[in-house]
């Protein structure tokens, strides 16, 4: 795989803190080694204290058996493994838990988005006073090539998020995301969604309870997004973020005492 952004100069964290990537694989055996590869080659060259953490969401692919070789090459490496396919967001809230960094990043294994960019939202995270950094398609400096299509859907549902949930942002989905540890902490155990509007979910949670959002500029360089919407995955995920809503403003759900483990 040809990466195209090389690792700029680096901005190190403050020496107190750790942070973790987490990278969810599924049936990825076609890209998972250079995209590991890359994603800790670049850590290295920003000199931060760090983990990357992958989860095998069920591949029935040979992804999980270039993940133990990986593991044995770098030291700050786990993997993880779901059995089955119990989708994205299940798949990042079991990762989470074996994770020890003090921040927290989402980085999709496609190299769709170059992990040199979870630089920029640290950066943003700390300038800003920021809880949450989400990557933005929509950011006005931001460098997007993903089809028409996908841009009519993602506007189309960012207006439906805006009139439901008052969101001060205007892309949920994009794959890249930096969070401090607390918020997870906190947003994990109450969520439900594990795999279509989870991200809607996660945010939705952090801006209901008061955490600060921002978004970031990215550099999206789309290699397969052409073969990855299905009509019945667009259904699913508007259908998942009414039941958010329904049990946010009507059932009050996510703001009761007892936890969803």
């Amino acid at each position: 795989m040809q990466m195209t952004q090389p690792p700029p100069k680096t901005v190190p964290l403050p020496l107190t803190q750790k942070i973790s990537i987490l990278m969810p694989a599924y049936n990825e055996a076609a890209v998972i080694t250079p995209s590991v590869n890359e994603t800790i080659s670049t850590l290295d060259e920003f000199g931060w204290d760090y983990e990357v953490v992958v989860i095998d969401d069920g591949s029935m692919d040979d992804t999980l058996d270039q993940l133990d070789i990986l593991a044995k090459r770098h030291g700050r490496m786990l993997v993880v493994r779901n059995r089955e396919n119990f989708g994205k967001g299940r798949a990042l809230k079991k990762g989470f838990r074996s994770t020890q960094g003090d921040l927290v990043a989402f980085l999709d294994c496609d190299m769709d988005l170059h992990p040199d960019q979870v630089k920029t939202l640290y950066e943003i995270m700390q300038r800003e006073k920021a809880d949450v950094v989400i990557g933005s398609k929509f950011h006005p400096e931001s460098r997007v090539d993903y089809p028409w299509h996908r841009r009519i859907i993602s506007t189309t549902y960012f207006f439906f998020v805006k009139m439901l949930f008052g969101l001060p942002i205007r892309d949920t989905q994009t794959g890249l995301k930096l969070f401090k540890r607390e918020v997870l902490s906190r947003v994990f155990p109450r969520m439900l969604v594990k795999r279509y509007a989870y991200d809607l979910e996660l945010l939705a949670l952090a801006h209901h309870w008061g955490y600060r959002i921002v978004q970031a500029p990215i550099t999206l360089e789309t290699k397969r997004y052409q073969n990855r919407i299905r009509p019945i995955d667009i259904l699913h995920t508007f259908w998942d973020t009414l039941a958010v809503w329904y049990r946010m403003h009507v059932l009050r759900w996510y703001d009761r005492k007892t936890v969803e483990q």
